[in-house]
């Protein structure tokens, strides 16, 4: 089980970020210690403490925003994550934009850092998620609560 987990995004219209606060609610209900921070104001040090990063980006191009590119390739190793547990999330404006994608970009580099990665585990039975959550704006973002609640429980438990 982990015990202390960051969970970072980026967000231009807010929904990311409240995702972000559906995982950190899951992740507290297993008695997990759970913070969240946008990329432009991370706490290095806190992040360098956790064993668990999660990372949430909106889904722009059919992929990963440019910011969270940036950051995963110019900040990201800063953060010693070589060894730690991440995952990640996306915000798409409609399904088939391509959430996936940035999802497993994001473990990509998170593989690349040395990380174990985690997806959310369909074999937990429902809700299934295979890479991370997503969450489509177009939809009621209520809709999406208890995925990204169930999400954050699951982590905790990685």
């Amino acid at each position: 089980m982990l015990k202390k987990i960051a969970v970072l995004y980026y967000t231009q219209s807010g929904n990311t970020e409240k995702m972000a606060q559906m995982i950190c609610e899951g992740i507290r209900e297993k008695g997990a210690e759970a913070r969240m921070f946008p990329l432009d104001g991370v706490d290095d040090a806190y992040v360098k403490e956790c064993d668990g990063i999660l990372l949430g980006t909106p889904t722009y191009h059919g992929t990963y925003c440019a910011k969270i590119k940036l950051f995963l390739e110019e900040k990201f190793g800063e953060l010693e994550p070589a060894g730690k547990t991440g995952g990640a999330f996306a915000t798409a404006a409609y399904i088939h934009g391509g959430a996936d994608q940035a999802v497993l970009g994001i473990l990509n580099h998170m593989l690349f850092y040395g990380m174990k990665t985690y997806s959310g585990g369909c074999a937990y039975g429902n809700p299934v998620i295979h890479y991370g959550p997503v969450a489509i704006s177009s939809a009621d973002l209520k809709d999406f609560e208890e995925l990204f609640r169930e999400y954050g429980r699951r982590f905790a438990q990685a």
